[in-house]
């Protein structure tokens, strides 16, 4: 007999009150051992794979709105009538069921046949050159060869390895529980079958936008109609003695990862510098590894700049609870020996460094081509660049915040993929501003932090419930209307904030 636990709920084979589902409402059931959600919209039954096929989340725990399926964990979004995903971080569809309805119930009993094969719209551009291999180039590769793209895409990424899941880099794969066949986006075949010429530990060696054309520093030349900038950041290093030895790491690569891996095998104590998400993901990832873990930065409380004191607190003492010491308040002068000397007390018998102190926008190629370059690479609202044809996303791209209107740019993974996937549309015809609200998720453990919108001089943030007790939301707001919020344990209340920010910071009523 097999141990294996079957899905939860009703048998849909077997038939439900069709009534007992009612409008925007899901019923999370199984058609034999695969689970299916039920949901009504427009007034018409649908069925879907139950699990978001980015992380397998939870999809009857999300949000239905507007025919769209939203999963709880990072927000991916899935059309309720074809099963495609409409949204990173996922990619791919979930399955498509058939509803019948007869005598007042609802059956569910096979999947659909493979979706009819889709339009292909015209597109002015014939050759698309993306630069980088991050996520938004990969997205805006993915997505044009999805909607039918049938120019010449090439995707040029001066990485080693094809694109992979970035945040694992700092997540589960360095704490040693996700294996590495589970980071690339897709397997070599992928780029192949879909005719996107991925060409990896390629550099730019510059690009002219009056005649249309990419350098390569290996030689040769590309012509491109579209020229999509993804370039990304890189870490800062700042100019200590002793903070620019091989025993020294930053983390923005699979690479990365994996020299800190080899690292901590035969280390026995490591100090982060930085108590940024990227500094505290690696302390719990380490620790997990069974290091003897330190963090020194100059914040009197973690995250508190971005998050508040109360969550910044709340992490804190997640992380201590687990054994990691902070040195919070001091600047480090030096890595000498072995030792972190700072400007309050040293530390000693330290075996490695990993440094989590923010990254830079990579603008050189933008500046040398002439493109208006300030804090990353400025954009208008469709992410267009100051030169013809030259558009930017991901971490470089600095463009007009659809709710205040000034100039901001996001280092978020979902984000700078969304961004890719716009450009892909773009590409395709389709004509709106970029104006999906940010998002990003920070793993501490078995504790997930999630954040929706971009907040700057707000007003006093508002707290519900407990940080204490994991179940709390942190509201950030400008004279009421709301600009971000941070939960802790409060999936459902976080998606719904990101729908009030696409409505202009207001929920479905009209409400801030």
């Amino acid at each position: 007999m097999s141990n294996e636990k079957k899905p939860a709920g009703p048998d849909f084979a077997r038939g439900v009150s069709a009534a007992d589902v009612k409008e925007g409402a899901m019923l999370l059931g199984r058609v034999g051992d695969k689970p299916v959600l039920l949901a009504r919209s427009g007034d018409k039954l649908y069925a879907i794979g139950a699990e978001c096929t980015h992380y397998h989340g939870p999809l009857a725990e999300g949000l239905l709105a507007e025919g769209k399926v939203h999963c709880p964990w990072h927000h991916a979004c899935f059309d309720l009538k074809t099963g495609e995903a409409l949204a990173a971080p996922a990619i791919d569809p979930v399955a498509c069921w058939l509803v019948e309805e007869k005598d007042g119930k609802a059956f569910v009993r096979r999947e659909k046949d493979d979706a009819t094969a889709r339009p292909h719209p015209s597109s002015k551009a014939r050759r698309v050159v993306i630069v980088g291999g991050g996520a938004a180039g990969f997205a805006a590769a993915e997505l044009l060869r999805r909607e039918g793209f049938d120019g010449d895409v090439t995707l040029l990424s001066a990485d080693r390895d094809p694109p992979y899941d970035r945040p694992n880099c700092s997540k589960d794969y360095l704490a040693g529980q996700a294996p590495k066949d589970w980071m690339p986006l897709r397997d070599a075949a992928f780029y192949q079958h879909a005719k996107i010429d991925l060409r990896l530990k390629t550099e730019v060696a510059g690009f002219d936008p009056h005649s249309r054309t990419v350098v390569l520093a290996e030689g040769g030349t590309l012509s491109y109609d579209i020229l999509i900038l993804a370039t990304g950041a890189e870490p800062q290093r700042p100019p200590i003695d002793g903070l620019e030895g091989a025993d020294v790491h930053t983390l923005r690569s699979l690479a990365d990862a994996e020299s800190i891996i080899a690292a901590a095998g035969k280390a026995r104590r490591v100090a982060i510098v930085g108590a940024s998400f990227i500094g505290l993901e690696v302390a719990a990832s380490l620790k997990q590894r069974g290091l003897d873990v330190h963090v020194v930065a100059p914040d009197s409380v973690p995250l508190e700049r971005v998050m508040g004191r109360e969550i910044g607190g709340w992490v804190r003492d997640v992380h201590e609870k687990k054994g990691v010491v902070f040195h919070l308040g001091r600047k480090v002068n030096g890595f000498v020996d072995r030792t972190l000397q700072m400007d309050r007390g040293n530390l000693a018998d330290v075996d490695f460094v990993v440094l989590g102190v923010g990254v830079k926008p990579r603008t050189k190629l933008a500046e040398a081509a002439g493109l208006e370059v300030d804090n990353g690479v400025v954009t208008d609202d469709h992410l267009k660049t100051s030169a013809d044809g030259v558009y930017a996303a991901g971490d470089i791209a600095r463009y007009p915040d659809p709710a205040t209107g000034e100039p901001i740019r996001v280092e978020h993974w979902v984000h700078a993929e969304r961004q890719g996937q716009y450009l892909a549309r773009l590409i395709m015809g389709e004509e709106r501003p970029f104006d999906d609200p940010p998002y990003f998720w920070s793993s501490h453990y078995d504790k997930t932090i999630s954040y929706t919108g971009h907040a700057k001089g707000t007003d006093p943030h508002k707290v519900t419930g407990s940080v204490e007790k994991e179940d709390a939301a942190v509201r950030f707001q400008e004279e009421g209307r709301l600009l971000a919020m941070a939960t802790i344990g409060r999936d459902l209340d976080n998606l719904k904030a990101e729908q009030a920010l696409e409505h202009g910071g207001q929920d479905a009523h009209g409400r801030r």
